[in-house]
């Protein structure tokens, strides 16, 4: 097939770490080149963020990206981004006007807006993943969401629009129903990890010095960071890595790391707290595998591969108990379950695995096999092209019915 994807503010070229940079980023580039792998043209348009940026790259892995010019050609938040969507969504128009694909794939919501604005007078099925909802947002982050304030209405019309929305986890397929889209219309494909980078390390060593407690990721707010420091109160004689953000050249400038390092002073553990700055993904592994227990304790998670990552190289987790942590993570099986905003249950939660070894090892062992058996990327690319496959059959088989004397497409 010609597959095209877009991914208009989170490029598969891009750097990780950023506020706009992170998980969507990895899962759009590796679905791409597992698609790619498997025979199939890959176009993944994303935004032109750039003025020195090419036209066109075509990538080691196989798959093509395009940049398209939509507004200034400069990093721009992706909450401001809808104003530049009409002209994203008529560059793809012009491009798929010659040269039409088969199906289109698009990622987040502004995406699934331009996907289907570009695609409306072409016989191509659209497939919306949005990796968050602005419902859930909303809910969750109050006056503080900076979304759009249409993004809530624009998304239930995407969703309706769309010949199958692929949802993340379970949680997101209820949101989804309510939204108005039925059952028979979604899909669950969890987000994947590279099984050949994230693996447990042989044999883990025993290492001397104080208990080290990893958090990584993206430093905003709802990430829940702030959470793990306050733990730390509780947690004696143990040491907290934060990895992400941006270069401690940057840290002076940078609200949410003063905010991190400030709660880090009021709670008194400023002296237990490091903060690592962004780590290169390559180097992700050896981090984990260098600590005893990982927390992911945001206040929603439309998925979250942090835990994945940590599973998969054998080390405990302890999530907050929303989202997809709640299909990823088995409580008490492959980590420990704890409810979001609550550092007193957190800090219940990591000593019991920094006092049990037993049973950090139990979970490790049995988190790297739910991962291996679930999420590797192979697996997860083979469930994304049946879904293709399903899609454009349903669209074959409404057209038939219309074409046919007295028909009438569903």
């Amino acid at each position: 097939m010609r597959i095209d994807m877009v991914s208009e503010h989170a490029s598969p070229l891009a750097a990780l770490g950023g506020a706009d940079a992170g998980g969507q980023n990895v899962q759009v580039a590796e679905l791409a080149t597992g698609l790619a792998r498997r025979g199939h043209d890959v176009v993944v348009h994303t935004r032109r963020d750039s003025p020195t940026l090419p036209a066109r790259v075509r990538t080691g892995e196989g798959f093509t990206v395009h940049h398209v010019t939509a507004g200034p050609a400069e990093p721009i938040p992706k909450d401001d981004l809808l104003p530049h969507v009409d002209a994203f969504a008529a560059q793809l128009a012009e491009t798929w006007a010659g040269a039409p694909p088969d199906l289109v794939h698009a990622h987040f919501w502004m995406s699934g807006l331009a996907a289907q604005l570009g695609a409306a007078r072409l016989d191509v099925p659209v497939v919306q993943t949005f990796h968050a909802l602005g419902r859930v947002k909303r809910r969750e982050q109050g006056a503080k969401d900076t979304s759009p304030p249409q993004r809530v209405e624009l998304e239930a019309q995407i969703a309706c629009g769309a010949d199958r929305v692929i949802a993340t986890c379970t949680d997101e397929v209820g949101e989804l129903a309510e939204m108005g889209v039925p059952p028979e219309r979604t899909a669950i494909l969890p987000c994947g990890i590279d099984l050949d980078r994230f693996l447990p390390a042989a044999p883990r060593r025993p290492r001397s010095g104080p208990a080290r407690v990893l958090s990584i990721g993206r430093l905003v707010e709802r990430k829940g960071v702030d959470v793990m420091i306050r733990a730390m109160r509780d947690i004696p004689d143990a040491q907290l890595l934060i990895a992400g953000g941006p270069p401690e050249s940057e840290w002076a400038d940078d609200p949410e790391v003063n905010r991190l390092q400030a709660v880090a002073r009021q709670a008194g553990v400023a002296e237990r707290t490091a903060f690592l700055g962004q780590v290169p993904h390559d180097e992700a592994p050896d981090l984990y595998r260098s600590v005893d227990v990982v927390a992911s304790v945001p206040w929603y998670e439309p998925f979250g591969t942090v835990p994945l990552e940590a599973m998969a190289c054998g080390v405990p987790v302890v999530v907050s108990a929303v989202g997809g942590h709640l299909d990823t993570v088995v409580d008490r099986r492959t980590g420990l379950h704890v409810p979001p905003h609550d550092p007193a249950a957190l800090a219940r939660a990591v000593r019991e695995l920094l006092e049990g070894p037993g049973l950090r090892a139990e979970l490790g062992t049995a988190g790297a096999h739910r991962v291996r058996s679930r999420y590797g990327w192979d697996r997860l690319v083979a469930e994304a092209e049946d879904i293709y496959h399903q899609v454009r059959s349903a669209r074959a088989e409404r057209a038939a019915v219309a074409a046919a004397p007295g028909g009438e497409a569903p």
